[in-house]
């Protein structure tokens, strides 16, 4: 394990396989306890002491867990070896744990929906068919005027002189995406994009708009637990507690 701190977003092959704690800058007026690692090294060299004595002898047992996990493939590979050690820790810490597992996966999930402009587009392009009734099709110019039309999206500002129809087709690529011709009613042709062929994009990338949904794996926790009800600690948790004993006060260093 390793700690990375920085300002802004790190790159996404770090960020998709960790823990991300996101902290924000202190306001004028706001006043903390200040902290200096090198006055709190004794603390800090006990409470690991403590840990590894109580840890040392289940790594065997920890090592045969399989937890069952509220989230799904990357995910559930990074969250698991702190769930499983709440699950030995016992008590309230299972359910807490994946309550946390899930609220910082899901904000995370969103972060990304929101900064990524692909996904973004595949967004606005859905609530433009909505809008027109979804019909079998839609004109590149068409779809291109209204992306632009909308003033809280970046589409006016895009490329130099803002989204064109080649923009858009190059930004769909990814997808499998592309334009054909099509021939319109008063026998008008242009490059058009059939509806169907954002179904695909839309239900992986968008599954909230599509209503679509992941079925756990082997009989695991369901993937978005309903809201405001963590998920229930596992049954069977060891008689283990954390290292201090159950009621051990917090201490905020």
């Amino acid at each position: 394990m390793a700690a990375i701190a920085g300002i802004g977003d790190l790159p996404d092959t770090i960020t998709d396989r960790s823990v991300v704690l996101r902290i924000q800058k202190r306001k004028p007026g706001e006043k903390v306890a200040p902290f200096r690692s090198r006055y709190a090294a004794p603390e800090l060299n006990a409470l690991r002491g403590r840990l590894a004595a109580w840890l040392g002898p289940l790594r065997s047992t920890a090592a045969r867990t399989v937890p069952q996990m509220p989230v799904e493939d990357r995910a559930a590979d990074t969250w698991e070896p702190l769930v499983i050690i709440a699950d030995l820790a016992g008590g309230h810490w299972p359910a807490q744990a994946r309550a946390a597992c899930v609220a910082m996966t899901r904000f995370e999930a969103v972060q990304d929906e929101q900064t990524n402009v692909k996904v973004r587009l595949l967004r606005d392009i859905h609530r433009i068919f909505e809008r027109a009734n979804n019909p079998e099709v839609l004109s590149s110019q068409d779809l291109v005027a209204a992306l632009i039309q909308n003033a809280d999206a970046p589409w006016a500002e895009h490329g130099n002189k803002g989204l064109n129809a080649h923009h858009l087709g190059f930004l769909l690529r990814d997808f499998d995406i592309r334009p054909a011709n099509y021939r319109f009613a008063g026998g008008r042709q242009a490059k058009a994009y059939t509806r169907n062929r954002f179904l695909d994009g839309w239900a992986r990338h968008c599954p909230h708009l599509t209503g679509a949904t992941s079925e756990p794996a082997h009989g695991g926790a369901p993937a978005c637990p309903a809201q405001g009800k963590p998920p229930a600690a596992p049954a069977g948790s060891l008689p283990v507690g954390p290292p201090g004993g159950p009621s051990r006060a917090k201490r905020t260093l």
